[in-house]
């Protein structure tokens, strides 16, 4: 029993390093993930890590490969906006029934992680802006008290991580949230409704363009490999 608790706690931990990994993108789109390599990255035994690549695989963050090996899961545009679409179904309903539910400790809760955001923000710290403005919302889906909604969005977690993670203006982003927590602190649902779907939408442009721009990224590198494996020149040289 003890055994399988600790093999339990270190997936987890094992899970966690390559999530972030993944959002982080440290680990891009298509890369490997083998199970011998990890477990020796990390120094941990073989087992951890297949339990940790079993549950980045249900959260769609990695496709399976055979042989014990996996590869972070390349997202297509078709995917950004069905997620995009569950997510603002989702999230807008968290709001609200959160905006009518919460305390003021959970109140204080929320403009903390706003203001570490801003704080972030103003540093010029994405990964911290990023964490924060994650945890803004996260806590959302905690204080709404429902745990079906709650269940649906943290099965999502990593994808809406990975996928809305970035933003070219962090304090805008920051500003933003400040704006969305004014109404949800008046229990203003009606300006609140509003409020989160531009936010969610204007996540939801952005990530598109950002997918945009790795794709044509990822031509360009293919192009120029496959002129040199060619011995041709590519174009600007």
């Amino acid at each position: 029993m003890g055994n399988g608790a600790s093999v339990e706690l270190e997936s987890a931990r094992v899970a966690r390093i390559l999530r972030d990994s993944i959002v982080t993108g440290q680990r891009r789109p298509g890369d490997r993930l083998i199970e011998r390599d990890i477990a020796d990255e990390l120094e941990v035994s073989r087992l951890p890590v297949r339990e940790a690549i079993r549950q980045l695989l249900s959260e769609g963050l990695l496709i399976a490969r055979p042989r014990s090996w996996a590869v972070v899961r390349q997202f297509t545009e078709d995917d950004v906006r069905d997620i995009a679409e569950v997510r603002d179904a989702m999230e807008v309903l968290v709001f609200e029934i959160a905006a009518q539910r919460h305390t003021e400790a959970g109140l204080a809760r929320v403009q903390d992680a706003l203001d570490r955001q801003f704080a972030a923000a103003r540093a010029g710290d994405a990964l911290r802006a990023h964490a924060a403005s994650a945890e803004f919302h996260l806590l959302m889906a905690e204080l709404s008290g429902n745990a079906t909604v709650s269940e649906i969005l943290r099965m999502m977690r990593g994808r809406l991580l990975l996928l809305f993670r970035e933003h070219d203006d962090l304090l805008a982003m920051a500003e933003d949230h400040a704006r969305i927590l004014e109404s949800f602190a008046a229990r203003d649902v009606a300006t609140l409704r509003l409020r989160v779907q531009r936010h969610l939408r204007a996540g939801t442009a952005t990530a598109l363009r950002k997918l945009a721009e790795f794709n044509e990224e990822t031509a360009a590198i293919r192009a120029r490999a496959s002129a040199e494996r060619a011995g041709t020149p590519t174009a600007g040289e």
